[in-house]
């Protein structure tokens, strides 16, 4: 079971990243960003797109191996995932209400996530 979630997630990570360097400002449209100067662009790619593709990486590694190593691996990713839905729900708190789509869809997909990999740990 670790494994497939761990593939999972992986696959997730992998698609966000290779789409953020791909198309940045497509990948934060939902959000009302737009992207109009290079600076925006950079920051889209290296922490949605480089950030995901190493996370994607660790995660291989993780479904590869056995041991402290993919215990590690899974607890810190899952821990990461966490911490934005975490981030999500402060904004809830202190920001105006939203529509479900795109932030809480988001939301529920980093805490299942996130659960999911520190549970198959």
């Amino acid at each position: 079971m670790a494994t497939v979630v761990t593939v999972v997630v992986g696959v997730f990570f992998l698609a966000m990243g290779s789409y953020a360097l791909a198309a940045p400002a497509a990948l934060i449209r939902p959000f009302g960003i737009r992207l109009e100067q290079p600076a925006a662009r950079y920051e889209v790619r290296a922490v949605y797109g480089g950030f995901g593709l190493a996370m994607a990486a660790m995660l291989a590694i993780a479904a590869t191996h056995d041991g402290p190593l993919r215990t590690g691996i899974m607890v810190t990713i899952g821990v990461a995932l966490g911490g934005m839905a975490f981030g999500r729900i402060v904004s809830a708190v202190l920001d105006d209400r939203i529509s479900f789509y795109p932030n809480w869809f988001y939301c529920v997909i980093e805490a299942v996530a996130a659960a999911s990999l520190i549970a198959t740990a």
